[in-house]
């Protein structure tokens, strides 16, 4: 029988034959593995505690994870698992991350053992130089103590730290062939000192003659706290080079203190120039960095020769702290080329200028930094009223690549691992990713990374040309939205700041946690999180609630409301104290009151919240693209005010390929 259609529809696939046949197709994406997820799951449960049987195994043989569940197992039983087993899987997984993992357990392994043939026949270059040294020891063991081993053991001697206890016999070694004598010895004591390892120094000065330990002794004695004994040591290149590295350190805590003895030691030993100028460098540094008294002196006694980025910046610091806009200009003025072209001292190069009177070559730097997508480039633009410059690029959508990329073992093992919350194995396969894929392929696989919520491949992995960052749907990650605009709007903040400062902490992970304890997307301490919690009334059920995200950012946004209500609704300075507290912002108003916001910014004391601070309200202007489509005016936002519709700036990108470098 025949079947019917009604005309309409014969009509339709008539007239419009190549619409339907040129309808988009869905671009590749890797396979959904979540109807094996319990299988595996329960396979790495069981070789975590090594209980995997053979039909355990067999159950997910055909999966991606399968060497990671195997190696997991064998890491577990390594003591009692014959050898033949070990080195069948790593014949089997030879070059992937899972079967280097469990090389250099294997390795460790057979070092702790004294396993030397095992060691040596295992055996691939490590970068451990607990391994490096057992294979140095494995060696000897076997007989080896050829040129070739001798080099390889003097490399490993000359480090200025201290090495694995495996390292002790082969040097006795080296020591009983006459290949590290006293000269082998002081080079490596030196080595030591000038990298503050004193007790190395110490240890090691005891196989040297008596006077000869007596003076590295006293060398490290210097390096722990400069002496008078110095004046009187040899007066050659070891003794300028200590007290150079002695009296740098003692500037870190005293610059008037190493400025003092600097002078007599310098009499002495006839330092030379960069000897002294490491010292006045350090003198200059840590004076200005506290804007003690007579940073300007200091700095001007430092030789151009001993001045790198920091210092050049400090220089304009030091005058913008005293209002000396005619000091900072010519302190930009004073720096090299490369670094006076950064659109951040375009800006402030623009800024003293137009203070001083200087319109014209004002707006001329203005516009040169406006062209970069960048915090000092988007308040150049505020300053020219013009467009925020924003170039954006995506992934490649060619069928092709994504499918390769999508279909990639690797990628597909570094997304699985990561979906079953084995995030450091995950890394492992991620990091071998990185060796491997195209520039083209690494964002397809970012942006297969964000789709399964793991947002910090693309801060941390995407790369550092101005290609890469102007990925900025990879780069700036927009998870949990409704609940972040629903707590932004209940606190009255603007959800593209609070988005942005959710960036800046955590770059939407919700299993982040700092060194110091602070916890999910917002990075809340559990004190502060707790102390916020009782204040808003919500439940409290400890430390590890943080890691649910809607909790965490209902609180986290709720201590963003209160930093800001503490300093009296201006915007930069609450982002200020969610960075360092509010007791260097205290000191800071204090001792430069009535400051711009942007000097302000510039002349904080803390490199991490200078850069802080302007992260986050150039991060904000990414997120206002992305939530708006246009942006509140950086100069407006940073003062925590909002503004008209008619008075957000739009984007633009003049040229095809985007100029400058986002942040």
């Amino acid at each position: 029988m025949s079947r019917r259609f009604p005309l309409v529809v014969l009509l339709l696939a008539l007239a419009a034959p190549t619409t339907l046949a040129q309808a988009p197709q869905p671009l590749p994406r890797p396979a959904d593995l979540g109807g094996e997820r319990p299988a595996i799951l329960e396979a790495f449960r069981l070789a975590e505690g090594g209980q995997l049987s053979l039909t355990d195994l067999a159950r997910v043989k055909d999966h991606p994870l399968l060497p990671w569940v195997e190696v997991v197992q064998l890491r577990r039983q390594m003591a009692s698992v014959p050898a033949g087993d070990i080195r069948a899987a790593l014949r089997r997984y030879e070059g992937e991350p899972a079967g280097e993992w469990l090389r250099s357990a294997w390795l460790q392994h057979l070092a702790t053992h004294q396993r030397w043939p095992d060691l040596l026949a295992d055996w691939r270059p490590a970068d451990s130089l607990e391994l490096r040294c057992a294979h140095l020891a494995a060696r000897l063991a076997t007989g080896a103590t050829d040129p070739q081993w001798i080099a390889d053991g003097k490399a490993l001697w000359l480090r200025g730290e201290s090495l694995p206890a495996s390292c002790d016999t082969p040097f006795a070694s080296l020591q009983a062939l006459g290949q590290i004598d006293a000269g082998m010895r002081w080079q490596r004591i030196e080595l030591a000192l000038l990298g503050g390892q004193t007790g190395l120094a110490r240890f090691l000065a005891r196989d040297l003659p008596g006077a000869e330990a007596k003076l590295a002794n006293d060398y490290a004695d210097f390096i722990d706290s400069p002496h008078a004994r110095a004046a009187g040591w040899p007066k050659d290149a070891r003794s300028r080079a200590v007290v150079a590295e002695g009296l740098a350190r003692l500037a870190r805590r005293s610059p008037d203190a190493a400025e003092a003895q600097l002078a007599t030691l310098d009499a002495a030993l006839d330092l030379g120039e960069t000897a002294r100028g490491k010292v006045l460098y350090e003198v200059a540094l840590w004076t200005v960095a506290s804007y003690l008294p007579g940073a300007r002196e200091r700095l001007a006694k430092v030789p151009r020769a001993a001045y790198d980025e920091r210092l050049y910046e400090w220089r304009v610091r030091e005058a913008m702290a005293r209002g000396d806009d005619a000091g900072a200009l010519a302190a930009i003025e004073f720096m090299p080329a490369p670094q006076r072209d950064d659109p951040r001292w375009q800006y402030f190069e623009a800024r003293l200028r137009e203070r001083l009177g200087q319109s014209e070559a004002a707006r001329g730097l203005y516009g040169r930094a406006a062209g970069t997508a960048t915090f000092h480039g988007f308040m150049a633009a505020d300053r020219l009223g013009s467009p925020y410059t924003l170039c954006p690029i995506e992934p490649s959508t060619d069928p092709a690549l994504r499918a390769r990329v999508a279909t990639h073992p690797g990628v597909v093992r570094a997304l699985e691992l990561f979906t079953i919350g084995r995030s450091t194995l995950a890394t492992r396969e991620w990091s071998a990713l990185l060796r491997v894929l195209t520039p083209d392929e690494r964002k397809v696989a970012i942006e297969f990374a964000r789709d399964a919520h793991w947002y910090d491949r693309a801060v941390f992995t995407i790369g550092d040309s101005p290609e890469d960052l102007r990925h900025y749907s990879l780069r700036f990650p927009l998870h949990h939205e409704a609940v972040l605009r629903r707590e932004a709007r209940l606190r009255d903040l603007d959800p593209a700041w609070v988005a942005a400062q959710t960036r800046a902490e955590s770059a939407f992970m919700p299993l982040a946690r700092s060194h110091a304890n602070a916890r999910g997307l917002m990075q809340l301490l559990p004190s502060t999180a707790e102390r916020t919690a009782r204040k808003i009334r919500v439940p409290w059920t400890g430390a590890d609630s943080l890691y649910r995200p809607e909790l965490n950012l209902q609180l986290g946004i709720a201590h963003l409301r209160h930093e800001l209500d503490q300093h009296g609704g201006i915007a930069y300075q609450a982002i200020a104290a969610y960075n360092a507290g509010p007791a260097p912002v205290m000191r800071w108003n204090r001792d430069r009151p009535g400051f711009d916001p942007d000097f302000w910014i510039e002349t904080a004391t803390y490199k991490e919240t200078r850069e802080y601070v302007a992260r986050v309200l150039a991060f904000s202007v990414i997120y206002d693209w992305r939530l708006e489509g246009s942006a509140v005016p950086v100069s407006q936002r940073l003062l925590g005010r909002t503004v008209p519709a008619s008075a957000r700036r739009p984007f633009t990108c003049p040229t095809p390929s985007g100029p400058g470098t986002p942040p």
